[in-house]
This record gives C-alpha cells, sequence and structure tokens, in this order.
C-alpha cells in the first residue's frame, strides 16, 4: 500500500491529520500547475483551495484507479476551467509588455517570460497537457 493509499484510507476512518498530510503532498505541485494559467497568485490560491475542499468532500467517490494527484489535478483544471467561463478574460497583451525575440534564452528571467508567452497561446486543453507532461513528468 504506497502513503497516499494509507493515507486516503485513515482519512476515510475520520483521521483528519491525514488529509492534511495529503494536503502537504500534493499543495506544492497543484499551485505550480494552476499558476500557469494566471498571473494573479491570490486566484490560483483560491483554484487550489477550492480542490482540495472538493476533493475532501468527494473523496467517497475517489476509486483509486488513477493516482490521487491525478485525480486533484482534474479537479484543480475544472475548478480553473470553470472560474475563468464565469470571469470576462483580459487579454494577456493588454497587461504583459511584449517580449522581444531576440532575447538571450540563457537569461533565465527572460527564457521564461518567452516560454509563458508560448503557453499563453495555446488553448487550456493543450497547455495543460504540455504542463503535466513536460512540467510535472505526468506520463500521457
Amino acid at each position: 500500500m504506497t502513503d497516499e493509499s494509507f493515507l486516503i484510507s485513515r482519512i476515510r476512518l475520520g483521521d483528519y491529520s491525514a488529509f492534511r498530510a495529503l494536503y502537504e503532498l500534493h499543495v506544492d505541485p497543484l499551485y505550480r500547475f494552476l499558476k500557469q494559467f494566471s498571473r494573479d497568485h491570490h486566484q490560483v490560491e483560491d483554484w487550489v483551495q477550492r480542490s482540495f475542499i472538493k476533493a475532501y468532500e468527494s473523496l467517497d467517490r475517489f476509486a483509486g484507479r488513477s493516482k490521487f494527484s491525478t485525480w486533484l489535478f482534474t479537479i484543480g483544471l475544472n475548478e480553473m476551467r470553470s472560474d475563468r467561463r464565469k470571469t470576462p478574460m483580459i487579454s494577456l497583451e493588454e497587461i504583459t509588455p511584449e517580449v522581444s525575440e531576440t532575447v538571450d534564452p540563457h537569461e533565465s528571467f527572460a527564457w521564461d517570460e518567452l516560454m509563458r508567452g508560448w503557453l499563453d497561446e495555446l488553448d487550456d486543453v493543450r497547455r495543460s497537457v504540455f504542463i503535466l507532461h513536460e512540467v510535472e513528468g505526468f506520463s500521457h
């Protein structure tokens, strides 16, 4: 039995400290993943918080056919999408200065901005697949 499976079984028995441990395992990766969809720290924190609340409330429906992290990231992605459907979108060009294509990619900040610009051009589905595979290490 994996640590995740053990924690989930403890949570189902009412051990609330086990949920805290599960939260600690996944909060940073979920935040990093959702941060790829918004530069607003508070918005991302809201998505993360709502994701964990929904995961806790729905834990009895988690069948264990996938990793808990996969299930949690799906909840987070759905929270982000739901929020975006409710909120009018502002074009990133309106709030982000244009990054010159002649920027030296070895400069970390400039490279990060250039990569973010490319990611911003992808729709949410393609962006989430790219991030889950290339950044978070999930398999296809």
